[in-house]
């Protein structure tokens, strides 16, 4: 009984209380180049304006959260109100608040996918726990770079990596029926929604069913295709466009001749080649390239209208790396 209870504290030690102590240092111990969201009273104007405006769930909570923290601190938290103002204001500390929130939906999501059908090596709770630090680590580390829809899109993607296992493995309608759900609403939140479509390719699209002139994938990828494109054209054709734009610039340049921009690429590529080098088996690498060959379009807009040096942008490959390596697929998904 001692014991269970004890796993149980240890678990709610490691998978809530410390992503969120490395959630707050971020956010309070340390400033970053966007020290402009720290000082802003209410949400930024640029919010709703350009290719942010298309992030309406997002753009809703920020206002939402803020009118909150500013009644809580000048209400229920006025005797901490010195102490919060010094250190923000009620935009970033609803800021803190939304995405710690989502962070703690992460970290167990996390949890449960290297839980199920992991490889052998992560039957042991201690490399798990180490796997799944590392996995909070990067999400919390690349918050230097803090956004009101990045931490949102990332919890919504890693639930639909979870339910793609799940579907993988139990053959399930429901998982799918969630799945394509799951992507309509997190379109909504972030364009990165797509990515949700390439993982499910690259564990679906078989090389040796194609051989053999099986062609259900594509019948399964259809619905997902629609279930983005739907929400994201319907989107840019009902909202303004004199304050809409498809993309805020375009940044090639910037990402080829900054110093800081040629960092944040060349720390995700070996990243990225270092967790391709822990595929050990050949089902494994085999999901990860078709992975990132489905996430090319994906891998094209951040060159093309992203910064290399917001490597938050690059967080959902690095991650699917790590899943990918820690996962036991089917010789047939290759």
């Amino acid at each position: 009984m001692f014991k269970i209870f004890d796993e149980k504290i240890d678990g709610f030690l490691f998978v809530i209380i410390l992503p969120l102590l490395l959630f707050a240092m971020v956010y309070y111990g340390f400033e970053s180049s966007y020290t402009f969201l720290k000082t802003s009273e209410s949400p930024p104007s640029f919010l709703f304006s350009s290719v942010y405006s298309y992030r309406v769930i997002p753009n809703y909570l920020s206002v939402q959260m803020t009118d909150l923290m500013e009644y809580l601190i000048n209400h229920q938290l006025s005797f901490f109100k010195n102490f919060l103002t010094k250190n923000g204001t009620p935009f970033y500390h609803g800021l803190f608040l939304m995405n710690s929130f989502f962070l703690i939906i992460c970290s167990v999501v996390l949890n449960n996918i290297l839980r199920f059908k992991t490889i052998e090596l992560l039957y042991d709770i201690n490399i798990r726990r180490i796997i799944h630090l590392l996995c909070i680590f990067f999400i919390a580390i690349t918050q230097y770079a803090p956004t009101n829809c990045d931490t949102m899109a990332l919890c919504c993607y890693l639930i639909g990596v979870f339910l793609t296992l799940k579907y993988l493995h139990t053959n399930k309608s429901i998982f799918y029926i969630i799945l394509i759900g799951l992507i309509v609403f997190s379109t909504l939140i972030r364009e990165t929604a797509c990515i949700n479509i390439a993982f499910f390719a690259a564990v679906f699209f078989s090389f040796k069913e194609l051989k053999e002139g099986k062609y259900q994938f594509i019948w399964k990828i259809i619905p997902l295709v629609i279930a983005f494109l739907v929400p994201y054209l319907g989107l840019r054709a009902v909202m303004n466009s004199g304050h809409t734009t498809f993309v805020e610039g375009f940044y090639i340049n910037r990402n080829f001749s900054s110093p800081f921009n040629l960092a944040g690429l060349i720390f995700a590529i070996i990243i990225i080649y270092f967790v391709y080098r822990q595929c050990v088996n050949q089902e494994s690498r085999g999901v990860f390239q078709k992975y990132l060959f489905f996430s090319l379009p994906y891998l094209g807009m951040i060159t093309l209208v992203g910064l290399f040096w917001e490597v938050r942008l690059f967080l959902p490959l690095i991650l699917t790396g790590i899943i990918v390596v820690s996962h036991q697929f089917n010789k047939n998904y290759i």
